[in-house]
């Protein structure tokens, strides 16, 4: 499956996979080296699709007179 195309849940369950093969200690260096390649590029995916839900998600304020007031989400307050 290409990465593009792979569900955020695939990809995370794919890197599970990944580390676990690579704990194992057996993995052959040329493997070992191939599979951390991909995990990175997983890795990868896996951020952008997290930027993208977080920009598509909205909260609610409570502003100073009461009313509720729907702005962007902002994970860095």
């Amino acid at each position: 499956m290409e990465e593009e195309k792979m569900s955020f849940e695939a990809a995370i369950a794919r890197l599970e996979e990944i580390v676990r093969a690579l704990d194992s200690g057996s993995t052959p260096l040329d493997t070992a080296l191939s599979l951390f390649k991909e995990g990175v590029g997983l890795v990868k995916l896996c951020n952008e699709r997290l930027d993208g839900a977080e920009q598509q998600i909205k909260e609610l304020v409570i502003s100073p007179d009461g009313s509720a007031v729907e702005t962007d989400f902002s994970a860095n307050k």
